[in-house]
């Protein structure tokens, strides 16, 4: 048996085979980092390493493990899987993937691959224009929703600071939906001095937080009176912009919200969508600490005018960074 002229490795069968334990362990945060190896589940995600792999030369896939049935339905993934400097795929029985995946519902295809990450200065060496800035944000499905997010609106690189959720986890790297390998990753980047290092490469650093001063509709509409060469419009104050992270509920419970609001001010002449920009991401309970949102350029909030208490994480990076990406577009 062949595919494409390969000669197809023997059907796995035992469950209880240590390659099948060894892949299921990269399920766990100590195994990968041990091998800094991690798993890429169903075939988007799989599609997508493989054409990372044989784009850059970069070694990213190391095994392929396929039901038969799966590569019937994707004889486009066994076209990329045909190629010479690719690992050959390891047909494998339904129960045999099940035992290796971390979902109840396998889809057909694991890859194991090696970690993608990059590191800062690469990152901003590459004077990048569009970033998303997750500040210990620790959910894997919010996570992933935001690496998607910044991919589909063609940002540079997403940067995730010590104490947010590992990128690797199983369920982030499924929520990325093959975005994973689409944009560069920094990983446990120091907060510290990372404003500092993302204005010396020419990034406005912008807070997305709900009890921001600035509205997101302001800065959008004064772009837009930019490119029609007319004034800055002043500020709409009927726009009463709800929180955009979600916060707890008592504001006085912690550190990341627990600071007094803002007096309003028109004063934001010198933030400008279509620059340059670092946009910040909080927690989901507590959104971002006081201190990282008020050493940003401008704190900004997307203004929420029915009667949601809150947008989720995702949902607000993404609003954030499309708004970032038409503006840059059109500048």
């Amino acid at each position: 048996m062949t595919v494409n002229g390969r000669p197809r490795a023997p059907l796995m069968t035992n469950t209880q085979a240590d390659r099948v334990k060894e892949v299921a362990r990269l399920a766990g945060r100590p195994s990968r980092s041990r091998r800094r190896e991690f798993l890429a589940e169903g075939p988007q995600a799989v599609r997508e390493a493989l054409r990372l792999h044989r784009q850059h030369d970069a070694g990213v896939v190391v095994d392929v493990y396929a039901t038969p049935e799966a590569l019937e339905r994707h004889p486009d993934i066994v076209e990329l899987l045909a190629a010479d400097d690719t690992p050959p795929v390891r047909p494998v029985t339904p129960d045999v993937l099940a035992a290796m995946s971390s979902t109840v519902t396998p889809q057909g295809f694991i890859a194991v691959c090696r970690f993608v990450d990059s590191t800062l200065d690469d990152v901003l060496a590459a004077r990048p224009r569009l970033v998303a800035v997750l500040v210990e944000v620790r959910d894997p499905g919010n996570a992933g929703t935001i690496i998607r997010a910044a991919d589909s609106a063609g940002a540079d690189a997403v940067i995730l600071t010590s104490a947010s959720v590992d990128p690797y986890n199983p369920k982030t790297v499924r929520s990325t939906v093959g975005s994973l390998f689409h944009l560069p990753l920094v990983i446990g980047a120091d907060l510290d001095d990372l404003h500092e290092r993302l204005r010396s490469a020419g990034l406005t650093v912008l807070a997305a937080d709900g009890y921001g001063s600035t509205s997101l509709d302001d800065l959008q509409d004064a772009g837009a009176a930019r490119r029609a060469g007319v004034g800055s419009p002043q500020p709409d104050r009927s726009r009463v912009p709800g929180p955009t992270t979600p916060v707890s509920a008592d504001r006085d419970a912690g550190p990341a919200v627990g600071h007094a609001p803002r007096a309003p001010h028109d004063g934001n002449e010198g933030v400008h969508l279509e620059h340059p920009t670092a946009w910040l991401f909080g927690n989901e309970a507590q959104g971002l600490p006081h201190e990282v949102s008020a050493s940003a350029d401008a704190q900004v909030a997307v203004p929420i005018y029915g009667r949601a208490e809150s947008l989720n994480v995702g949902t607000a990076a993404t609003v954030c960074l499309y708004a970032s990406a038409r503006a840059q577009r059109r500048d």
